[in-house]
């Protein structure tokens, strides 16, 4: 597998990218090689008197480098110019990359609610699974949360083709989880509505459950009623997975302009990590 991290040289991205738990964790899920990638905002001048930004964060990436490849993985760097959201999506497609990694924080619940420009359009857009590897809020020197990034994983499913492509992503979570909490939220609307073949949500959650235990997984159920974003978020704050993972609905015009409200605020508000799968990349 190929991971894209993305880097703006910040604390917040060095937290991410040398920290050698994200990076062991990376490696258990089957992550070989990792392309570093800085973007140069297109509106800042390589004219600049005094400043060479592009080999400052070259110099940058070649320090990352040194770390990642010393916990065994191959590396390569890409420098390039433009908007960040775009090029990262440009350069996740022609590497074919299996994820990307961006690192987020916030400095205060309200500040949480709107992510840092690059996470937050990138979540709109990404062409691949996104993991949001959020790092500690409210302080100068951030650090992500030490531990595993997928060890104990909060699953939201709608039972919709999207949150099947999402589930279907412990394919290869699994090599890195240890225990696994399956959430559904039961919105006013779907009271008195059926499942496939006159299934119920808890019959549906325990059929998913019932392939993870076949893996090795603890697994829990739960089905909550309520709003689905305010519902999903308390089930995290109950839980304190290591990960929230959620599917996408997909890129549209009108998708990039306005995530999806749960996966949006999802995205936004969580305390801590989000892995989002989108939708397959067309061919």
């Amino acid at each position: 597998m190929r991971a894209l991290c993305a880097t703006d040289l910040s604390a917040a991205s060095e937290a991410t990218i040398e920290n050698e738990t994200c990076l062991d964790c990376l490696g258990r899920i089957g992550v070989r090689t990792i392309h570093l990638v800085t973007v140069v905002p297109a509106n800042v001048h390589t004219g600049t008197p005094g400043v060479d930004f592009e080999a400052r964060r070259r110099r940058g990436l070649d320090r990352y480098r040194a770390v990642i490849e010393a916990a065994g993985f191959d590396v390569e760097t890409h420098v390039v110019r433009g908007t960040p959201h775009r090029r990262l999506n440009d350069i996740a497609e022609t590497v074919h990359a299996d994820l990307s990694v961006v690192g987020s924080r916030g400095r205060s619940p309200l500040e949480n609610r709107v992510v840092g420009s690059t996470a937050r359009n990138l979540a709109r857009t990404t062409v691949v699974p996104l993991l949001v590897n959020r790092v500690e809020r409210a302080v100068d020197d951030p650090d992500v949360r030490r531990e595993h990034l997928f060890r104990r994983i909060l699953f939201a499913t709608d039972f919709s083709e999207h949150a099947a492509r999402a589930f279907d992503a412990f394919s290869y979570l699994r090599h890195a989880t240890d225990e696994a909490t399956l959430v559904h939220v039961r919105s006013p609307k779907d009271e008195g509505a059926g499942g496939d073949a006159g299934t119920g949500p808890a019959e549906r959650l325990a059929e998913r459950a019932r392939t993870l235990e076949e893996w090795g997984i603890e697994t829990r159920t739960e089905v909550r009623r309520g709003d689905p974003a305010e519902e999903i978020l308390a089930a995290e704050a109950a839980v304190t997975p290591s990960t929230v993972l959620v599917g996408s609905k997909g890129r549209s015009r009108v998708r990039r302009l306005l995530l999806g409200s749960v996966s949006g605020e999802i995205v936004a508000r969580a305390t801590g990590n989000v892995f989002l799968v989108p939708p397959p990349r067309a061919t």
